[in-house]
Protein backbone atom coordinates (compact mmCIF):
# COMPACT_ATOMS: atom_id res chain seq x y z
CA UNK A 1 0.00 0.00 0.00
CA UNK A 2 1.30 3.07 -0.95
CA UNK A 3 0.28 6.12 1.66
CA UNK A 4 -0.26 9.99 0.87
CA UNK A 5 1.72 12.33 3.15
CA UNK A 6 0.94 16.35 3.34
CA UNK A 7 3.66 18.21 4.28
CA UNK A 8 2.93 21.82 5.48
CA UNK A 9 6.27 24.51 5.42
CA UNK A 10 8.31 27.49 6.13
CA UNK A 11 7.91 28.19 2.02
CA UNK A 12 4.92 29.28 0.46
CA UNK A 13 4.30 25.15 -0.62
CA UNK A 14 2.15 22.32 0.53
CA UNK A 15 3.81 19.39 -0.68
CA UNK A 16 2.85 15.85 -1.71
CA UNK A 17 4.99 12.75 -0.56
CA UNK A 18 4.04 9.00 -1.30
CA UNK A 19 5.71 6.68 0.72
CA UNK A 20 5.47 3.16 -0.40
CA UNK A 21 6.64 0.49 2.62
CA UNK A 22 7.47 -2.24 0.53
CA UNK A 23 10.28 -0.38 -1.44
CA UNK A 24 10.78 1.59 0.58
CA UNK A 25 10.51 4.66 -0.79
CA UNK A 26 9.85 8.64 -0.20
CA UNK A 27 8.91 10.48 -3.14
CA UNK A 28 7.63 13.99 -4.72
CA UNK A 29 4.18 13.38 -5.89
CA UNK A 30 3.23 17.37 -6.12
CA UNK A 31 3.78 21.27 -4.73
CA UNK A 32 0.99 23.37 -4.03
CA UNK A 33 1.69 26.97 -3.55
CA UNK A 34 -1.24 28.24 -1.19
CA UNK A 35 0.81 31.70 0.45
CA UNK A 36 3.03 32.45 2.94
CA UNK A 37 4.61 29.93 6.00
CA UNK A 38 1.59 26.99 6.06
CA UNK A 39 2.94 25.91 8.77
CA UNK A 40 0.30 23.60 10.39
CA UNK A 41 -1.89 21.71 8.75
CA UNK A 42 -5.25 20.13 9.75
CA UNK A 43 -8.11 17.63 7.91
CA UNK A 44 -12.01 18.76 7.70
CA UNK A 45 -14.05 16.33 10.08
CA UNK A 46 -16.37 15.49 7.72
CA UNK A 47 -15.04 15.23 4.31
CA UNK A 48 -11.05 13.98 4.33
CA UNK A 49 -9.84 15.42 1.10
CA UNK A 50 -10.43 19.11 2.22
CA UNK A 51 -7.07 20.36 4.17
CA UNK A 52 -7.12 24.07 6.32
CA UNK A 53 -3.73 25.45 6.43
CA UNK A 54 -2.48 28.01 8.85
CA UNK A 55 -0.41 30.77 7.18
CA UNK A 56 1.93 32.01 9.11
CA UNK A 57 2.75 35.57 8.59
CA UNK A 58 1.17 39.03 10.14
CA UNK A 59 -2.05 39.02 8.81
CA UNK A 60 -3.16 35.58 9.53
CA UNK A 61 -5.13 33.63 7.13
CA UNK A 62 -6.51 29.66 6.78
CA UNK A 63 -6.09 27.91 3.28
CA UNK A 64 -8.42 25.64 2.46
CA UNK A 65 -6.92 22.87 -0.40
CA UNK A 66 -8.73 20.57 -1.83
CA UNK A 67 -6.87 17.01 -2.82
CA UNK A 68 -7.61 14.31 -5.35
CA UNK A 69 -7.02 10.57 -5.01
CA UNK A 70 -3.13 11.56 -6.24
CA UNK A 71 -2.58 13.83 -3.94
CA UNK A 72 -2.74 16.36 -6.34
CA UNK A 73 -4.34 20.10 -4.45
CA UNK A 74 -6.55 22.88 -5.22
CA UNK A 75 -5.83 26.01 -3.69
CA UNK A 76 -10.21 26.60 -2.58
CA UNK A 77 -9.62 29.93 -0.99
CA UNK A 78 -8.66 31.63 2.46
CA UNK A 79 -9.88 33.45 5.24
CA UNK A 80 -8.71 35.87 8.21
CA UNK A 81 -7.39 33.43 11.42
CA UNK A 82 -8.21 36.37 13.57
CA UNK A 83 -5.32 37.39 14.62
CA UNK A 84 -1.50 37.15 13.75
CA UNK A 85 0.89 33.94 12.75
CA UNK A 86 -1.27 31.47 13.14
CA UNK A 87 0.15 28.01 14.24
CA UNK A 88 -1.75 25.70 15.25
CA UNK A 89 -5.24 24.40 14.10
CA UNK A 90 -7.98 21.83 15.07
CA UNK A 91 -11.59 20.68 13.52
CA UNK A 92 -14.55 19.78 15.35
CA UNK A 93 -17.47 18.40 13.72
CA UNK A 94 -18.84 22.17 13.47
CA UNK A 95 -16.13 24.51 13.97
CA UNK A 96 -12.60 25.22 13.19
CA UNK A 97 -10.12 26.05 16.35
CA UNK A 98 -7.04 28.51 15.70
CA UNK A 99 -3.96 29.41 17.98
CA UNK A 100 -2.75 33.27 16.87
CA UNK A 101 0.86 32.56 18.39
CA UNK A 102 2.00 36.27 17.47
CA UNK A 103 -1.41 38.02 18.71
CA UNK A 104 -2.04 35.63 21.64
CA UNK A 105 -5.81 35.40 20.52
CA UNK A 106 -7.76 32.21 19.83
CA UNK A 107 -10.47 32.08 17.22
CA UNK A 108 -12.99 29.67 16.49
CA UNK A 109 -14.64 29.70 12.64
CA UNK A 110 -17.88 28.29 12.04
CA UNK A 111 -17.84 25.47 9.20
CA UNK A 112 -19.63 25.88 6.06
CA UNK A 113 -20.35 23.65 3.60
CA UNK A 114 -19.87 25.87 0.34
CA UNK A 115 -15.78 26.31 -0.05
CA UNK A 116 -13.78 27.39 1.52
CA UNK A 117 -15.81 25.56 3.80
CA UNK A 118 -15.04 28.33 6.82
CA UNK A 119 -18.12 31.10 7.63
CA UNK A 120 -15.32 34.05 8.28
CA UNK A 121 -18.75 35.74 9.20
CA UNK A 122 -19.09 33.98 12.22
CA UNK A 123 -15.95 34.28 13.11
CA UNK A 124 -15.29 34.38 17.33
CA UNK A 125 -12.34 35.56 19.41
CA UNK A 126 -10.74 35.30 22.36
CA UNK A 127 -7.68 37.41 23.44
CA UNK A 128 -4.71 36.11 26.15
CA UNK A 129 -2.53 38.13 28.15
CA UNK A 130 0.59 37.26 29.68
CA UNK A 131 4.32 37.47 30.11
CA UNK A 132 7.51 35.39 31.34
CA UNK A 133 10.96 36.36 32.29
CA UNK A 134 12.52 35.80 28.83
CA UNK A 135 12.46 38.83 27.46
CA UNK A 136 12.92 37.75 23.92
CA UNK A 137 10.53 34.93 23.68
CA UNK A 138 7.78 35.89 26.56
CA UNK A 139 6.90 39.37 25.84
CA UNK A 140 3.28 38.48 25.35
CA UNK A 141 1.34 35.35 25.39
CA UNK A 142 1.86 33.22 22.29
CA UNK A 143 -0.68 30.50 21.74
CA UNK A 144 1.37 27.51 20.42
CA UNK A 145 -1.10 24.95 20.29
CA UNK A 146 -5.13 24.01 20.44
CA UNK A 147 -6.11 21.10 21.69
CA UNK A 148 -9.66 18.83 22.38
CA UNK A 149 -9.37 17.12 25.67
CA UNK A 150 -10.37 13.23 24.36
CA UNK A 151 -12.41 12.51 27.50
CA UNK A 152 -13.31 16.01 29.20
CA UNK A 153 -15.34 18.88 27.29
CA UNK A 154 -12.31 21.13 27.39
CA UNK A 155 -10.01 22.58 24.92
CA UNK A 156 -6.50 23.48 25.99
CA UNK A 157 -4.34 25.79 24.92
CA UNK A 158 -0.29 26.06 25.96
CA UNK A 159 0.70 29.81 26.08
CA UNK A 160 4.66 29.67 25.60
CA UNK A 161 4.64 33.60 26.54
CA UNK A 162 2.64 33.28 29.80
CA UNK A 163 4.03 29.81 31.04
CA UNK A 164 0.52 28.80 30.91
CA UNK A 165 -1.86 26.13 29.35
CA UNK A 166 -5.48 27.73 29.63
CA UNK A 167 -8.44 25.56 29.90
CA UNK A 168 -11.52 26.76 27.85
CA UNK A 169 -14.89 25.51 28.21
CA UNK A 170 -18.21 26.31 26.19
CA UNK A 171 -20.29 28.69 28.03
CA UNK A 172 -24.23 28.71 27.80
CA UNK A 173 -24.07 30.62 24.38
CA UNK A 174 -21.96 27.88 22.89
CA UNK A 175 -18.88 30.24 23.21
CA UNK A 176 -15.30 28.86 24.23
CA UNK A 177 -14.89 30.57 27.62
CA UNK A 178 -11.77 30.59 30.05
CA UNK A 179 -12.42 28.48 32.89
CA UNK A 180 -8.75 27.73 34.65
CA UNK A 181 -5.25 27.15 33.59
CA UNK A 182 -1.96 24.90 33.93
CA UNK A 183 0.56 26.91 35.59
CA UNK A 184 4.49 26.18 34.88
CA UNK A 185 7.54 27.62 35.85
CA UNK A 186 8.69 30.87 35.53
CA UNK A 187 10.50 31.03 31.93
CA UNK A 188 9.80 27.11 30.34
CA UNK A 189 7.31 28.05 27.65
CA UNK A 190 4.60 25.58 27.28
CA UNK A 191 4.48 24.52 23.55
CA UNK A 192 2.92 20.98 22.82
CA UNK A 193 0.62 18.98 25.29
CA UNK A 194 -0.35 14.74 25.45
CA UNK A 195 -2.46 12.81 27.27
CA UNK A 196 -2.63 9.37 28.46
CA UNK A 197 -4.76 7.55 31.37
CA UNK A 198 -5.42 11.21 32.44
CA UNK A 199 -2.08 12.60 32.73
CA UNK A 200 -1.07 15.75 30.86
CA UNK A 201 2.37 15.76 29.06
CA UNK A 202 3.78 19.31 28.57
CA UNK A 203 6.27 20.04 26.02
CA UNK A 204 7.79 23.12 27.48
CA UNK A 205 10.30 24.77 24.98
CA UNK A 206 12.76 27.41 26.08
CA UNK A 207 13.49 24.90 28.87
CA UNK A 208 14.20 21.85 27.31
CA UNK A 209 12.06 19.37 29.88
CA UNK A 210 8.58 17.57 29.58
CA UNK A 211 6.50 17.99 32.29
CA UNK A 212 3.63 15.63 33.86
CA UNK A 213 0.30 16.48 35.26
CA UNK A 214 -2.44 14.74 37.06
CA UNK A 215 -5.20 16.41 34.96
CA UNK A 216 -8.86 15.85 36.74
CA UNK A 217 -11.90 17.40 34.80
CA UNK A 218 -12.71 20.98 35.65
CA UNK A 219 -12.89 22.91 38.36
CA UNK A 220 -10.29 20.53 39.78
CA UNK A 221 -6.87 21.81 39.50
CA UNK A 222 -3.74 20.06 38.12
CA UNK A 223 -0.89 18.25 40.25
CA UNK A 224 2.40 18.16 38.98
CA UNK A 225 4.02 14.76 39.48
CA UNK A 226 7.35 15.54 37.47
CA UNK A 227 9.72 17.44 35.35
CA UNK A 228 12.33 15.98 33.60
CA UNK A 229 15.03 16.89 30.62
CA UNK A 230 14.11 16.24 27.23
CA UNK A 231 17.37 14.60 26.36
CA UNK A 232 19.90 12.99 28.68
CA UNK A 233 22.94 14.58 27.52
CA UNK A 234 22.96 18.18 26.47
CA UNK A 235 26.45 19.09 24.65
CA UNK A 236 25.70 22.47 27.21
CA UNK A 237 22.48 24.73 29.08
CA UNK A 238 19.97 24.22 26.31
CA UNK A 239 18.87 27.90 26.54
CA UNK A 240 22.62 29.41 25.60
CA UNK A 241 22.97 26.39 22.36
CA UNK A 242 19.27 27.50 21.25
CA UNK A 243 18.17 24.18 21.73
CA UNK A 244 14.38 23.85 22.12
CA UNK A 245 12.06 21.37 22.08
CA UNK A 246 9.15 21.30 19.58
CA UNK A 247 7.05 18.11 19.44
CA UNK A 248 5.42 15.43 21.49
CA UNK A 249 3.72 12.49 20.56
CA UNK A 250 1.78 9.67 22.82
CA UNK A 251 0.06 7.01 20.17
CA UNK A 252 -2.48 5.10 22.01
CA UNK A 253 -1.92 1.61 22.89
CA UNK A 254 -2.68 -1.39 19.96
CA UNK A 255 -2.26 -4.71 18.70
CA UNK A 256 0.97 -4.19 17.42
CA UNK A 257 2.33 -1.93 20.32
CA UNK A 258 0.69 -2.83 23.38
CA UNK A 259 3.33 -0.87 25.92
CA UNK A 260 2.23 3.01 25.37
CA UNK A 261 5.50 5.29 24.98
CA UNK A 262 6.06 9.32 24.51
CA UNK A 263 7.51 10.69 21.72
CA UNK A 264 9.46 14.16 21.71
CA UNK A 265 11.59 15.67 19.23
CA UNK A 266 14.76 18.10 20.04
CA UNK A 267 16.02 21.02 17.99
CA UNK A 268 19.11 22.27 16.73
CA UNK A 269 21.69 19.83 18.51
CA UNK A 270 25.05 20.86 16.94
CA UNK A 271 25.94 17.01 16.26
CA UNK A 272 26.64 15.82 12.94
CA UNK A 273 24.09 13.47 13.80
CA UNK A 274 21.51 15.18 13.91
CA UNK A 275 18.58 15.89 16.06
CA UNK A 276 17.61 13.51 18.91
CA UNK A 277 13.98 12.20 19.21
CA UNK A 278 13.68 10.63 22.80
CA UNK A 279 11.73 7.84 23.43
CA UNK A 280 10.14 8.06 27.60
CA UNK A 281 8.41 5.13 29.05
CA UNK A 282 4.93 6.68 30.77
CA UNK A 283 4.37 3.05 32.59
CA UNK A 284 4.42 5.45 35.90
CA UNK A 285 4.43 9.05 35.03
CA UNK A 286 5.75 10.31 38.28
CA UNK A 287 9.20 9.07 37.07
CA UNK A 288 9.34 9.49 33.40
CA UNK A 289 11.91 7.07 32.47
CA UNK A 290 13.95 7.74 29.50
CA UNK A 291 13.34 4.46 27.43
CA UNK A 292 16.04 5.29 24.32
CA UNK A 293 17.22 8.17 22.19
CA UNK A 294 17.85 7.93 18.45
CA UNK A 295 19.42 10.27 16.64
CA UNK A 296 17.34 11.39 13.77
CA UNK A 297 19.98 13.02 11.16
CA UNK A 298 17.64 16.14 10.85
CA UNK A 299 18.04 19.64 11.71
CA UNK A 300 15.74 21.55 13.79
CA UNK A 301 13.36 18.93 13.70
CA UNK A 302 9.85 20.86 14.20
CA UNK A 303 7.40 18.68 13.21
CA UNK A 304 6.92 14.97 13.24
CA UNK A 305 3.54 12.69 12.91
CA UNK A 306 2.89 9.14 13.59
CA UNK A 307 0.77 6.98 10.70
CA UNK A 308 -0.16 3.98 8.83
CA UNK A 309 -1.60 0.81 10.71
CA UNK A 310 -1.10 0.30 13.85
CA UNK A 311 0.75 3.69 13.99
CA UNK A 312 3.83 1.95 12.24
CA UNK A 313 5.30 4.71 10.97
CA UNK A 314 6.84 7.87 12.66
CA UNK A 315 7.59 11.33 9.92
CA UNK A 316 9.64 13.74 10.51
CA UNK A 317 10.96 16.76 8.70
CA UNK A 318 14.25 19.26 9.12
CA UNK A 319 13.28 22.80 8.94
CA UNK A 320 17.02 23.60 8.52
CA UNK A 321 18.55 20.22 6.69
CA UNK A 322 17.80 16.50 6.15
CA UNK A 323 14.50 16.64 4.42
CA UNK A 324 12.24 14.49 5.35
CA UNK A 325 12.07 11.01 6.53
CA UNK A 326 9.99 7.81 8.04
CA UNK A 327 10.91 5.55 10.40
CA UNK A 328 9.70 2.25 11.93
CA UNK A 329 8.89 1.60 15.06
CA UNK A 330 10.76 -1.07 16.19
CA UNK A 331 11.04 -2.86 19.76
CA UNK A 332 7.57 -2.50 20.74
CA UNK A 333 7.77 0.81 20.04
CA UNK A 334 11.09 1.82 22.18
CA UNK A 335 13.05 1.99 19.00
CA UNK A 336 12.72 3.47 15.39
CA UNK A 337 14.75 2.40 12.53
CA UNK A 338 14.69 4.87 9.21
CA UNK A 339 13.49 3.65 5.88
CA UNK A 340 13.04 6.27 3.57
CA UNK A 341 14.22 9.97 2.80
CA UNK A 342 14.17 12.77 0.41
CA UNK A 343 15.40 15.56 0.08
CA UNK A 344 12.53 19.05 0.89
CA UNK A 345 12.99 22.61 1.93
CA UNK A 346 11.55 23.50 5.19
CA UNK A 347 8.98 20.88 6.13
CA UNK A 348 7.46 21.93 9.26
CA UNK A 349 4.42 19.53 9.51
CA UNK A 350 2.63 16.52 8.28
CA UNK A 351 -0.89 15.00 7.67
CA UNK A 352 -0.93 11.32 6.16
CA UNK A 353 -3.75 10.87 4.21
Amino acid sequence: MVFHIYVGSYTNEIYTLAFDPDVPSLTLVSTLTVGFHPSWLTRHPKDASVVFAGLEQADGKIAAVKFDDKGHGTLLGSVSSGGGSPCTLVATDSELLIGNYETGTFAAIPLSPEAPHLNESGLALLSFSGTGPNKERQEGSHLHQVVIHPDHQELLIPDLGADKTWRLAKDGGGRWSSKGHVQYKAGSGPRHIAFYNDVLYTLLELTSELSAHQFPSLPAEPKLLASVPTMSNFPGLPSELGMLAAEILIPPPNATYPTPYLYVSNRNDPSPEGDVIAIFSVADPAKLAPAAEVRSGLNHLRGMVLGGEHDKYLVAGGVFGGGVKVFLRTDGGKGLKELASVDLKAPTAFLWA
